[in-house]
């Protein structure tokens, strides 16, 4: 499932063989939270190279349900998608519903934030959801661990997680499909190497980081990722869920990540921030209005090669809904674009020169 092919000091670069066709790691993974990566469609991915996308467990159990994803062959047909996807466990939402859940060891009992319904999610519904859709990889039911906790609540939430995790994975049907486990333990390291040691020794296709980027210091978040990636086997992918800015994503390369998914460059898009090879841009600044080069001289996406920064602005303080669509665009295209050039690197090895031009434009 999993080969890895070349390494610059921690920074690995790899190939997944997963059911729906072949993904290159390093990798960006583009959030199609209910189906769709919000503003785009199916042909803009396939233009960007997007090799992988993301669907939520919860809100596509929610809406349009599990009849309507069965009726249609499952998610790929059903959104006209024919690569590689990843589900994440509902997990998270459930977390994020607050006053919405309550949680007990048989899982997670919330109420719609639709229509105020009342349902049970436990690992064992989440494996049957997640296979219903066909995810290539999907993962195990967690309890995403808050930030702050103390010593004793990340302990007790892990444990939890690793309970569900054996259940998880003991429901696991389809052979075809690729199950991660989920590293958590808070922001605290022997709690990290207990989690990754429970998790081997049930036994995932691929593995995953959790509970970071969810407000704890940079820092906290790149020594738990070391910590968590140590003790990960070097023949399985590694998942850091969540995360974030292009300079997270490189430092997470270089501690031995080798998948990623965030919102950022598609919710940044939506409010006018752009990502660009010389760092970030605010598109409604006025000093753009007269402004008649692209966005990134260095980008080919559809945005930068047609529009001018000003004519992006004017779409932008207009209100005008184009501008979502192109802002978007031409973030996830720089996202998977940088992946590209990182995975050149560690192929080179020239991977911390590339490391450190991107600590200074991104620090600026």
């Amino acid at each position: 499932m999993f080969t890895l092919l070349n390494t610059d000091g921690k920074a690995r670069r790899g190939r997944m063989q997963l059911h729906h066709g072949i993904v290159e790691t390093p990798i960006f993974m583009p959030v199609g939270t209910v189906g769709s990566v919000k503003t785009l469609v199916p042909q803009d991915l396939e233009d960007m190279n997007a090799q992988i996308i993301l669907g939520n467990t919860y809100h596509l159990f929610l809406r349009p349900g599990l009849e309507v994803i069965k009726h249609f062959g499952g998610l790929h047909k059903f959104i006209g998608w024919d690569k590689p996807m990843l589900s994440d466990s509902g997990g998270f939402q459930i977390f994020s519903l607050g006053k919405l859940n309550k949680l007990t060891e048989e899982g997670a009992s919330f109420a719609s934030h639709l229509d105020g319904r009342k349902f049970m999610l436990t690992p064992e519904f989440s494996v049957e959801i997640q296979e219903t859709l066909g995810t290539d990889i999907h993962m195990v039911l967690d309890e995403c661990t808050p930030y702050p906790a103390s010593f004793q609540e990340a302990d007790k939430s892990l444990s939890r997680t690793l309970r569900w995790a054996k259940r998880c994975r003991e429901a696991k049907s389809r052979s075809e499909l690729c199950q991660f486990g989920i590293v958590q333990g808070g922001v605290y390291p022997e709690l990290r190497r207990k989690s990754a040691e429970g998790l081997l020794e049930i036994g995932f296709e691929g593995y995953a980081i959790g509970g970071l980027s969810v407000g704890e210091p940079k820092e906290a978040m790149r020594e738990m990722t070391a910590v968590a990636a140590e003790q990960l086997p070097a023949d399985k992918p590694r998942y850091l869920m969540g995360v974030g800015t292009p300079l997270d994503l490189i430092e997470s390369v270089a501690l031995g990540v080798d998948m990623f998914d965030c919102v950022m460059p598609t919710r940044n898009g939506r409010n006018g921030s752009v990502f660009t090879s010389k760092g970030p841009v605010s598109i409604k600044n006025a000093k753009y209005k007269f402004d008649d080069e692209p966005l990134d001289p260095e980008c080919s996406c559809y945005t930068c090669k047609t529009f001018t920064k000003g004519y992006l602005r004017h779409l932008y303080v207009s209100g005008e809904i184009t501008s979502l669509r192109l802002l978007s665009l031409h973030n996830l295209t720089f996202y998977l674009n940088f992946m590209a050039k990182i995975r050149k690197a560690i192929e080179e090895g020239t991977f911390n020169t590339l490391l450190q031009e991107q600590r200074e434009i991104w620090k600026r």
